[in-house]
């Protein structure tokens, strides 16, 4: 017997599964929050942030298992850039791989959640591109990084689920962004004209400030871990079990 990783092709459908029911979970709570606590927003975001926090522990732990439950294009990024240094982590077909089935997805899973609230499918007009929300996402996607890469680092992958699902609760609130921390989640939520969505306008500035926080998180990840690289094969959760016949 020997064990080694589900095929791309079945961690891709993963991906996109996964990433798709996070948008679902971000911008339907987000639709609900809404509609039932209208002239509240300090507690739509509550509702959102508790089931974004409980819905993606629950993925995490679902689909970790074939894909490593990535379901955000940095995450993947870093664990091909770690890899790079000791042969282990994605390869760069399957880094291309998983940002199209994540964005694929995330885009799906936004459609979904319109249609289950019978709200039609448009684009967002919803500018959060400030200075202090750009500063926000470098932080959140710093943070996050730093947190998923050091569990792997340290052999502790198997808490990723409440850990990573703690940390984006938390971040809903520290952040003024609340915490996108994910390009094709950011992407997906661009056609929702609802409480989550975000307007195409700031969109590049959104991805350059995670691209800019994944950098800073990796920097932070190999100063305070430099084994790190050693230890990619487990991101975000270990998915190398699938055993066959030798």
């Amino acid at each position: 017997m020997t064990s080694h990783q589900p095929p791309l092709w079945r961690r891709a459908v993963a991906e996109l599964l996964g990433t798709g029911l996070l948008v679902s979970i971000v911008v339907g709570s987000g639709i609900a929050a809404q509609q039932l606590s209208p002239n509240d927003v300090g507690l739509q975001l509550l509702q959102n942030s508790t089931a974004t926090v409980l819905g993606l522990t629950v993925l995490i732990l679902m689909l970790g298992p074939v894909s490593g439950a990535h379901l955000n294009p940095v995450i993947s990024l870093v664990d091909w850039a770690l890899g790079r240094r000791s042969g282990t982590g994605l390869t760069l077909p399957d880094l291309g791989t998983y940002v199209v089935a994540q964005t694929v997805g995330a885009i799906g899973g936004s459609v979904l959640a319109n249609a289950m609230f019978e709200v039609g499918t448009s684009i967002s007009v919803k500018d959060r591109a400030t200075t202090g929300h750009l500063l926000g996402e470098v932080v959140a996607t710093a943070g996050l990084v730093l947190l998923i890469f050091a569990l792997a680092a340290t052999k502790r992958g198997v808490l990723a689920a409440p850990a990573v699902g703690a940390y984006i609760g938390a971040a809903y609130w520290f952040t003024s962004s609340t915490s996108f921390a994910n390009p094709a989640v950011t992407v997906g939520r661009i056609f929702s004209d609802t409480f989550a969505g975000i307007a195409p306008v700031s969109v590049p500035a959104f991805v350059v400030a995670q691209l800019l926080g994944a950098a800073v998180g990796l920097g932070l990840l190999l100063i305070l871990f430099p084994s790190a690289a050693r230890n990619t094969g487990d991101i975000v959760l270990p998915h190398s079990a699938e055993k066959t016949s030798a």
